[in-house]
């Protein structure tokens, strides 16, 4: 099963419920070399879904000691794609390794 990280609004129950139909199970981890910015959205079913205007959004700084937490939760294929759907077109999924070791999809700024 591939994982996915998620350091902002994926890790709240109700925007699993609806995104994933369930209540994903995962560890936190680091991910290095990366900072938060905020976006702001504007898609209206996000809006709802999460209920707030300003997301963070991943930003490749490059410096080691730059790191941000969060949940490396363990998800379908089918999920991948869901989760593609609910993040705005401001985002790109790659995949990545984070200070666990572990490999897992994030999603960054384009």
């Amino acid at each position: 099963m591939p994982n996915l990280f998620s350091y902002g609004t994926l890790q709240k129950s109700q925007v699993q419920i609806e995104t994933f139909g369930r209540i994903l199970s995962g560890e936190r981890d680091i991910l290095t070399k990366y900072k938060l910015e905020m976006l702001e959205i504007t898609d209206p079913e996000v809006l709802r879904r999460s209920n707030q205007k300003y997301h963070p959004i991943l930003v490749f700084s490059g410096n080691i000691e730059d790191e941000v937490e969060g949940v490396l939760f363990e998800v379908s294929d089918e999920e991948i794609l869901q989760a593609d759907e609910y993040e705005v077109d401001d985002y790109k999924r790659i995949e990545i390794v984070f200070k666990s070791g572990k490999a897992g999809f994030i999603y960054v700024g384009k």
